[in-house]
């Protein structure tokens, strides 16, 4: 079968390619630049522990340890601070790196991947589909014709795919503006990162209004001063007057010594493409959505579009091609992305509006504190990764089902689970395997060696019904899992969101479940012709 083809070599595109060929899928990734990233301090990556989790497992990088975990968080309003969160093994921290630092671990990963290929200046200008495939010509030093079986655009705002197909891109421009510096200092309470409203020196205009300063290792920082609505200037002489009055005034004095690495103006954009699939085309990543206001971060969710439209592909590379199961990408991503654009669009008036009687509302600032706070540390509807709550591959009722702290369509905790080998791993490392998972919760086994429990009680009869499952699928046993009674059972899709959870070893639930997560009858046909086509030859 012929290879999926990815247009577009950024932090999406090249995660998609690694995620596919973990999953034995054989990619071309088109790159319209010459394969190299031009360092860039100020333009810099926050991400949560879910997508910390899988660029780390992708690359089998430590990937963390090239950016700097924020030791803490402050809300400051005027002189006064309003919140403070230290980080602690209760909460993770998020991560906050340079951009071409990820993009080159991903790159480095990806060129020890045989089934991967990068190709340079190749820029997409066609694309003919037809029911076997597609393909696709490139122009440039490389210019060519390639075949392949999917096309996914990962190609940025200006997505030619997206354009090619002809789908729209409709929302909003210039959302929120910032001015953007990275400088190398020494600054009080350092790793602390910090937002800033409506500090006191304000000497340099409206545009000093908020600040926020993000802690990256070597002390540096990346400074961002939220920009009034408009398109004016920012001018070298207003920059270094807002670092100067920023840096004085953060630090009680005089401004203090420091480096400038380099700076920008950042527009975030709010946009949501209508179809996310176009037949064997699929957009992620900015070619779908633009998101970012508010302290968000639009390159998590692109992550997420690829981390959920791998084990798809996988599926439909190896197995035969469902419908059902390549339409859940676009129902499940688009609604996730399009909450959080949502929440974003109805907090944004009253945390940008400005004067008014809710000024004078007691409590109300730190109301709007809290909500962005929630953006900037990935936490409720601003920040939170979705839950698919509505996933078609959800299973209908079932008699056995029982409810755990973690609902349907959201991702599982990661908890040690034991192996088929014995041997004791995060649950977390097991996903994007092209394998559901099975884990059965029973407390004490962790204290016993494999061979003592394995034959013992239920696990026959659960190892049994895993086997009869209709996808290739791995058994696991944790001690404890939140919310869950001993001899529960977790049926956890590829991309470690949870299907259901089962009252002990019901095969008949299971294999439900497990059909409807793939795609329910519309998979099992596919399947069925798959078969009966290979007999036939």
């Amino acid at each position: 079968m012929d290879p999926v083809i990815i247009a577009g070599a950024g932090p999406v595109g090249l995660t998609l390619a690694l995620a596919l060929a973990r999953q034995e899928v054989p990619c071309v990734v088109l790159d319209e630049g010459p394969g190299k990233d031009e360092p860039r301090p100020a333009r810099t990556v926050v991400l949560r522990e879910d997508t910390i989790a899988l660029v780390e497992r992708l690359t089998r990088m430590p990937v963390a340890e090239a950016g700097c975990r924020w030791a803490g968080w402050r809300s400051i309003r005027r002189k006064q601070v309003t919140r403070e969160i230290t980080f602690d093994d209760t909460e993770s921290a998020p991560l906050h790196l340079a951009q071409h630092l990820l993009t080159g671990a991903l790159r480095a990963a990806l060129a020890r991947e045989p089934l991967a290929r990068v190709v340079v200046n190749s820029r997409v200008d066609i694309v003919e589909q037809e029911p076997s495939g597609l393909t696709v010509h490139t122009r440039g030093s490389r210019g060519t014709w390639w075949r392949g079986s999917y096309l996914v655009g990962c190609d940025g705002p200006r997505s030619t795919v997206r354009k090619l197909q002809d789908i729209r891109f409709p929302g909003r421009t210039a959302v929120e503006r910032y001015a953007v510096a990275a400088l190398r200092t020494d600054l009080p309470r350092p790793g602390e990162a910090l937002l800033h409203r409506t500090p006191p020196w304000r000497t340099s205009g409206p545009s000093a209004g908020e600040i926020v300063g993000r802690p990256l290792p070597d002390g540096v920082w990346r400074l961002d001063w939220l920009l009034p609505p408009g398109k004016d200037l920012v001018t070298p002489e207003l920059l270094v007057a807002r670092i100067h009055e920023t840096l004085a005034g953060w630090t009680d004095g005089a401004t203090p010594d420091y480096e400038l690495l380099d700076t920008g103006v950042h527009s975030v954009h709010h946009r949501l493409a209508r179809r996310w699939r176009a037949g064997r085309v699929f957009l992620a990543g900015d070619a779908a959505h633009l998101l970012g206001a508010l302290g968000t971060q639009g390159l998590e969710e692109g992550l997420r579009d690829a981390d959920n439209l791998a084990w798809k592909l996988a599926a439909a590379w190896h197995h035969g091609p469902s419908e059902a199961l390549l339409d859940s990408y676009q129902t499940e991503r688009r609604a996730a992305v399009a909450a959080r654009l949502r929440a974003a669009d109805q907090v944004l008036p009253l945390l940008r509006g400005g004067g008014g009687l809710r000024a004078y509302v007691p409590g109300s600032s730190r109301g709007h504190d809290t909500l962005l706070t929630d953006g900037h540390l990935g936490r409720g509807p601003l920040g939170a990764p979705g839950a698919y709550t509505g996933s078609p591959l959800a299973p209908g009722p079932l008699e056995g089902e029982v409810p755990v702290d973690t609902p349907p369509g959201a991702p599982v905790t990661d908890v040690r689970v034991t192996a088929e080998d014995g041997s004791f791993v995060r649950l977390r490392d097991r996903f994007g395997r092209d394998a559901l998972l099975v884990v059965l919760i029973a407390p004490g086994t962790g204290v016993w060696e494999r061979k003592h429990w394995v034959s013992a009680g239920i696990m026959p009869r659960l190892a049994a019904a895993v086997a009869a499952l209709p996808h290739r699928a791995e058994l696991l046993v944790a001690e404890n899992y939140p919310g869950a009674a001993a001899h529960t059972v977790l049926l956890v899709r590829p991309d470690g969101r949870l299907v259901t959870a089962l009252s002990g070893v019901r095969p008949a639930d299971l294999h439900a479940a497990a059909e409807a997560a793939l795609g329910g009858a519309d998979r099992t046909e596919a399947e069925a012709g798959a078969e009966a086509g290979a007999g036939r030859r």
